[in-house]
């Protein structure tokens, strides 16, 4: 197919696989990946090399709108109602996977130590576009809703810190050299990182909201918010800085310094549906069918432990901060898709150790394929049991 042929086969299919699969009460984002696996490269090759190629632009375009949308969330007034819980929840749930992964990779699968740190670090991330694409189909409202949206929001910015403290460590266990300035080095790198993405956000922020004053029109307000959007993407591509927390805080300091700041998340709702299903249809084209044998004995043990992780951290955060018990009972089960940092920082780990660092990434890859088809299911588990499901997708 040539790229054209092959985006218009992607859109009909997707809204086709998606309108199929409803049927059986699965989320419209498990379709697509499933669809993106058929389609892909490892069975029947239909979609384009260009298109295949662009997987990483329509990444970081529909991540940024992602992230945006999440930073709706962080009001002064959701923050009120759930904001200690969303920081315990958060910082316990990705600690928690890190610790036990780690534990378990080292003392049960006698792995060594530096290995057992990435496995545990990578384990902390939480790939947020599944979740709230589940969230946004279903039209979920509520606590449960609320704080969730909240936590995978900032759990990419725990396990940048996690991920930078840990691969510092495990380069100077792997060297024989264990420099604690290093280690301090890197992990101030990855607090400016998130302090600067903030810094880019919020400037972004004050600036969308000053000249929205000269907007007219529904057409020109769309324009000019997804293209705030695709400069600040662009800009922190540029700096080295995160997507995902720039865009976030572009939306959250929006939310709180604009009173009318609704209509730019609004006017993107025309617009991004298009770009998701396509995102993750090309996710599921990318996932190579032929690594999922190579997944052994460490990707089942990491499939299950991690998730053990998520949910045991979740759980206590939950307690902590005296949430309420639909949040302490399902929350975890928000937490299991994982995907893009994921990825990133197994790439980091196959370059920095060449001799460990294919293993580490074949097995991340792997599990993101099992992670991203069951991940949204297990959102929608949850967001039923809570309560918060609209009510015409429970009939």
């Amino acid at each position: 197919m040539n790229s054209i042929l092959s985006l218009g086969f992607i859109l009909v299919a997707g809204l086709l696989s998606a309108k199929v699969i409803k049927k059986a009460k699965f989320p419209a984002v498990t379709a697509y990946l499933m669809l993106g696996i058929i389609i892909g490269p490892s069975i029947l090759k239909l979609v384009s090399g260009e298109v295949l190629g662009a997987s990483s632009l329509i990444s970081n375009v529909v991540l940024g709108i992602i992230a945006f949308g999440i930073g709706e969330n962080f009001s002064r007034e959701n923050f009120r109602r759930v904001g200690a819980s969303v920081v315990w929840i958060s910082i316990l749930e990705a600690c928690g996977a890190w610790i036990l992964v780690t534990l378990v990779f080292l003392f049960i699968l006698k792995q060594p130590f530096y290995i057992s740190l990435l496995f545990g670090a990578i384990a902390s991330a939480t790939a947020p576009a599944a979740t709230i694409m589940v969230i946004r189909e279903y039209q979920s409202k509520g606590v449960l809703t609320d704080t969730l949206m909240g936590v995978v929001a900032i759990d990419d910015a725990w396990c940048l810190i996690i991920f930078a403290v840990s691969l510092a460590i495990s380069q100077a266990i792997f060297a024989h050299i264990i420099d604690a300035f290093s280690i301090f080095k890197v992990f101030m790198q990855s607090v400016f990182n998130i302090l600067g993405a903030f810094i880019l956000g919020g400037a972004a922020a004050l600036a969308l909201s000053y000249f929205s004053r000269f907007i007219r029109t529904q057409t020109e307000l769309l324009i000019y918010t997804l293209g705030c959007i695709l400069s600040v993407i662009g800009i922190a591509l540029w700096l080295d800085l995160s997507v995902l927390l720039a865009n976030m805080f572009l939306g959250a300091v929006l939310v709180n310094s604009d009173r009318s700041a609704f209509k730019f998340f609004e006017s993107l709702k025309t617009v991004d549906p298009p770009l998701f299903l396509l995102f993750f249809v090309l996710a599921g084209a990318n996932l190579e069918l032929a690594l999922m044998p190579k997944l052994g004995l460490l990707g089942l043990t990491y499939l299950v432990v991690r998730v053990a992780g998520k949910l045991s951290g979740a759980s206590i955060g939950a307690h902590i901060s005296h949430a309420t018990s639909v949040v302490k009972k399902y929350l975890g089960w928000g937490l299991i898709p994982q995907a893009g940092v994921a990825l990133g920082c197994a790439l980091i780990a196959k370059g920095d150790f060449p001799i460990v660092g294919d293993m580490i990434f074949t097995t991340i890859v792997a599990t993101t394929v099992v992670y991203e088809l069951f991940g949204p299911l297990c959102t929608r588990y949850a967001l039923h049991k809570a309560g918060e499901v609209a009510t015409e997708h429970t009939k």
